[in-house]
């Protein structure tokens, strides 16, 4: 295995990675600012305020987002792991 060909799958890796991750993410930041803002305006400060809706959001996110990544994560391998361990 090359130098290039290590750090092209590397990359394509890592962009696979960020390209799955990101959905979740999002609703996790957008959720947490939701709910930030709502404990600020009414000055309710309960933990479990915080923790549930952002679970249950980032749940329901990869409920629907499952096929998604697991189409992504499959194309990769068949398309870049497969070939390199199998010498092609």
């Amino acid at each position: 295995m090359t130098e290039a060909l290590f750090y092209d799958t590397l990359r394509q890796g890592l962009w696979t990675a960020f390209a799955v991750s990101i959905p979740i993410l999002t609703v996790a930041l957008v959720s947490g600012l939701v709910v930030g803002l709502f404990q600020a305006l009414t000055s309710i400060q309960e933990m479990t305020l915080t923790f549930v809706p952002k679970l249950a959001a980032i749940i329901g996110t990869f409920w629907i987002t499952m096929n998604y990544m697991s189409e992504t994560l499959v194309s990769l391998f068949h398309n870049t792991l497969i070939p390199l361990i199998s010498g092609g």
